[in-house]
């Protein structure tokens, strides 16, 4: 399997492992999921110009939003696993790893604390989340989990290739 082939499978299954974990959550701690429509309208509202929002859920809705952030979510995993294997060489494709899977996992949570969340309207870090140690929290073992699911998507996507 290519290189580039593992990547899209690898960030493909990292998400997927991270969607998986939205659903447990929200199964045993009533935590409920991320609403990606909400990523979609962001997007959305992009292409008329409008990158900042105070609150993203009071902004207008974009025709397609839903579908728009799902593709948007599982674009940026994908992205992530590229970035991922570029930082960390081709040869962990050959040999995954969990600890600098991990580590970039976690670090990933830097996307939606600085670029994401104010520009919903949510503050840096979720700073204006109604809980925002909570939400900070949640953030950051979400993105431990993608970093999981990194090196469980590297070892199957090995085994398969």
């Amino acid at each position: 399997m290519s290189d580039v082939l593992s990547i899209v499978f690898i960030g493909v299954g990292a998400t997927i492992v991270m969607d998986v974990w939205g659903v447990a959550r929200k199964m045993f701690l009533g935590i409920p999921p991320l609403d990606y429509a909400m990523v979609g309208r962001w997007i959305g509202h992009m292409t008329h110009g409008q990158f900042r929002h105070d609150r993203i859920a009071a902004a207008s809705p974009i025709v397609g939003e839903r579908a728009l952030g799902w593709n948007v979510h599982y674009l940026t995993g994908i992205a992530f696993a590229g970035g991922f294997v570029w930082i960390v060489g081709h040869e962990w494709l050959r040999h995954p790893t969990l600890s600098p899977a991990l580590a970039f996992g976690v670090g990933t949570v830097l996307v939606p604390f600085l670029l994401m969340q104010p520009c919903m309207g949510l503050g840096v870090a979720a700073s204006r989340a109604p809980r925002p140690v909570s939400a900070r929290l949640q953030s950051f073992i979400t993105h431990g989990i993608f970093g999981f699911g990194l090196w469980a998507a590297g070892w199957a996507t090995r085994c398969l290739g």
